[in-house]
């Protein structure tokens, strides 16, 4: 927030950074040794030098290597950096190693140094010290500054050196170090924080007063700056790097005291946790005007949390429109040359340019930017223009602000990512605080731009991905409705694990699945589909629930994935009105009986898929009477921050007790009506009704004797007489049969099977056998050949006929219609 400062403000009066450098580190050698007192005097040089990265190389067990001791900043990885270097090499750490002499390296000589794995799209300087005289390691800092490392920098890092060299007295048991005078360091995890006597002062409090904590100081701020400041101190709302801000505390009597923020977050590892270090000085002399301050701190607040293109339109004009006095305001991506409006305050035609309204659209109209060659100007030289009232320019852009107009291209990432143009319709005086306050909020929005931009493209297709891998509509069930519902997340990229499934079987029989991937991104989301594919793919192959979900979890296990899945499995039987469940981690059902009551089905379960490569998963049997509703989610709806799981499953059935079963839509509707949006939600929900007409059905074992194919037509010709069948479609039967049967005990090995099924006038006839292979059709036969006919004949007599897998096998199937 630097660029907010007015020109020429004014910075005598504070320490240089040598001088701040030098004060923070005699605190740190005056104080008895502490176990982190080296990367705390390494932190030094992140602050006061601004290093990206500082390490500490030294001999080790093995004097022919130089290993790295400690280290503090961004990952060393980023730089190529390694954990050792050979003593004798031709590495700059070996080198001031061995000479003592100090050796700064810029991007070119970095290049072309054979021990630097550098990154090729990161410029950046380096500079190493030695400690002490030649032999004893030295201190290696990254600047990622144009330019390196500057005289204010070197010295710091010089003294810094010298204090790594200078043993630090011994520690008292219990005993650690405190922050420099004007330093602080936060614990990210806990809020606990160390700060000097120079920073308690600015605050008015006494060393004997604090008790440590953040909050502690954080109390004492002005409330309106608060969430600036929040941003800042509350590590979900930071990346790593640098950070600077300026924020006002209480005092007793008078107005209150500007003061300025500067630090870093530095990550944690190896069981530390990250934690914010820098300076807080007194900045009352350096802001003329503390309100325009405090409207770029908001904005920059409002912008820290705002996700999409709409949520930053709505936040420049909030912080914008009010205290400007402003008229109108648009603001509007650069996307190829062309400019999309976003947002327009005011929203209607009535308020904008003549030649706007004449084509006014959802997007800037093509016209108008045609007819506004300063606009197009301004953009292309970046900077931002302000035109008093008077000023000569094109209607179209004249008439936006005829008292005064300002035109900010909103910078991000080196290019322009859009614009900003704020219009008075009254004369408008332009101060120069107001300038400086425009040209920080042009830098504000056009980063938080370019972030959400990429946010809602990636929303899109993330969101895209999520529509193509759930089914895109339910099937007709035999007997039963089925309706589900979906719901993103609310926090962050709307796409997660939750998945849903409804798969019509053989026989009437329905699968119904639900379950969730571990995770929120785009992997989980690709998952998911993984996972959804193949449990459909196993159950269509006619296993039972338990070999399904065990068939799963042992694929999950082959991808050699780090994520893992729970799911809820349940195998309905529409002609007998029961059910199988399998639990793989997942959530227990919920059923709401006919007369009212509901239940959480206590069904046994396994451990979640992806755990364990030799897991059992029983299964549970369920009885359902007509209007029967079986309800399958995921702890999206029944888990929030408030209540447990428990609570929430105990919620949900009674909504359910509590609803009507008859517009099952509107019961989805109503029990994800106030769910906790932390998390992805799929609800699945089915009523059983019963079906109207139930199945005649018959089966028989073909056993292979010669005499097997004879065997099967006279079963076949006994159990159609039973049914009625009249004595055309009895001759066919016995046809497709007698072909059936015969074509597996020639081409197959092992038991083979014949089904047969009436319903609704129609007759399946279905010969299973062992073998996978499906029979093939011949495109033309000789007139001389013995075989190779019966499925021909078999299609000739059938109205349809086909192959379906079965545990490892295959059935052949023909339907035959009777007459009515």
């Amino acid at each position: 927030m630097a660029n907010v400062v007015s020109e020429g403000a004014a910075t005598s009066g504070t320490r240089t950074a040598p001088e701040r450098a030098e004060a923070a580190l005699d605190t740190l050698t005056a104080t008895p040794a502490a176990p982190d007192r080296l990367r705390r005097v390494l932190e030094q040089a992140l602050v006061f030098a601004g290093a990206a990265f500082a390490g500490v190389y030294t001999p080790g067990d093995d004097p022919a290597q130089l290993r790295l001791a400690e280290s503090a900043g961004l990952p060393r990885t980023l730089y190529g950096l390694r954990d050792g270097y050979p003593a004798a090499g031709t590495s700059p750490v070996a080198e001031v190693h061995r000479t003592g002499s100090p050796r700064r390296l810029g991007p070119a000589e970095l290049a072309s140094c054979p021990e630097a794995r550098r990154t090729p799209s990161l410029d950046f300087s380096v500079a190493v010290l030695p400690l002490g005289a030649a032999g004893g390691g030295c201190l290696l800092a990254v600047s990622e500054h144009p330019g390196g490392f500057g005289p204010d920098d070197r010295a710091c890092l010089e003294l810094i050196a010298r204090a790594i060299a200078v043993p630090a007295p011994a520690a008292p048991t219990g005993e650690g170090g405190e922050s420099a005078p004007d330093g602080f360091s936060l614990a990210m995890d806990s809020g606990r924080v160390e700060v000097g006597d120079d920073i308690l002062r600015l605050f008015g409090l006494g060393r004997d007063a604090f008790d440590g904590r953040v909050e502690t100081l954080l109390a004492l701020t002005v409330p309106e700056d608060l969430p600036a400041l929040m941003s800042v101190v509350e590590a979900d709302h930071m990346s790593i790097g640098d950070r600077e801000l300026e924020f006002r505390v209480r005092q007793p009597s008078g107005p209150p005291k500007w003061l300025r923020l500067r630090g870093r977050l530095l990550a944690g590892g190896e069981g530390r946790a990250a934690r914010l270090v820098g300076t807080v000085a007194d900045a009352s002399t350096l802001r003329s005007d503390v309100t325009d301050v405090a409207r770029v701190q908001r904005l920059a607040a409002a912008l820290a949390v705002a996700g999409t293109v709409k949520d930053v339109g709505k936040a420049v004009v909030a912080a914008l429109r009010g205290p400007l006095q402003a008229d109108r305001i648009a603001l509007a991506e650069l996307e190829n040359d062309r400019l999309v409006v976003t947002v327009l305050d005011p929203p209607g035609p009535e308020a904008w340019p003549d030649l706007w309204r004449s084509e006014w659209r959802t997007e800037w109209p093509d016209a108008p930017v045609r007819a506004m060659p300063t606009l197009a100007v301004a953009l292309r030289e970046g900077r931002a223009r302000i035109w008093p009232a008077g000023s000569a320019l094109e209607p179209a852009l004249a008439e936006v602000g005829p008292g005064g107009l300002a035109v900010l291209p909103l910078p991000a990432g080196g290019r322009t990512a859009g614009a900003c143009l704020i219009g008075w319709d009254q004369p408008h005086d332009f101060g120069a605080d107001e300038r400086a306050l425009l040209t920080a909020c042009a830098g504000l929005a056009g980063q938080a731009l370019l972030r959400a931009h990429a946010f809602d493209a990636e929303h899109e297709l993330v969101g895209m991905l999520q529509r193509t891998l759930l089914p895109r509509r339910l099937p007709r069930l035999p007997g039963a409705v089925a309706v589900a519902r979906y719901l993103p997340t609310t926090a962050g990229l709307e796409v997660g694990g939750d998945w849903y499934d409804v798969i019509p079987l053989a026989d009437h029989h329905v699968a119904l699945v639900i379950g969730d991937v571990q995770g929120h991104n785009a992997g989980a989301a690709t998952l998911m589909g993984q996972m959804r594919t193949a449990l459909r793919a196993y159950a269509a192959e006619g296993h039972p629930p338990d070999v399904v979900v065990a068939h799963a979890n042992r694929l999950l296990l082959d991808m050699e994935t780090d994520l893992f899945a729970t799911c809820t499995y349940v195998d309905a039987d529409m002609e007998q009105g029961t059910a199988w469940v399998v639990r793989a981690g997942h959530l227990q059902p919920v059923l709401r009986h006919p007369d009212g009551t509901a239940e959480i089905v206590r069904a046994e379960g396994g451990p979640p898929l992806g755990v364990l490569g030799q897991a059992d998963f029983p299964m549970t049997p369920l009885r359902l009477l007509p209007g029967t509703v079986l309800a399958l989610t995921t702890d999206g709806l029944v888990e929030s921050p408030d209540a447990d799981l428990d609570v929430g499953m105990d919620r949900l059935a009674a909504e359910l007790a509590a609803a009507d079963p008859a517009h099952l839509g509107l019961v989805a509707d109503a029990l994800l009506t106030g769910a906790h949006r932390g998390d992805d939600v799929a609800l699945l929900l089915m009523r059983y009704d019963g079906m109207a007409v139930h199945p005649l059905r018959e089966s028989w074992t073909v056993w292979r004797v010669p005499e097997a194919a004879r065997h099967a037509r006279r079963f076949t010709r006994r159990t159609l007489r039973t049914w009625g069948v009249p004595p055309d479609t009895m001759d066919a039967a016995l046809l497709v049969v007698s072909e059936l049967v015969t074509n597996a005990l020639v081409h197959t090995d092992g038991q083979v099977r014949l089904d047969m099924s009436l319903v609704n006038h129609r007759l399946r006839l279905a010969v299973a056998d062992a073998s996978p292979r499906s029979p093939v059709k011949p495109t033309s036969i000789g007139w001389e050949a013995t075989g190779g006919r019966g499925i021909i004949l078999v299609e000739a007599v059938s109205a349809a006929w086909g192959t379906l897998p079965v545990s490892g096998g295959k059935q052949v199937w023909a339907d035959l219609v009777l007459a009515p």
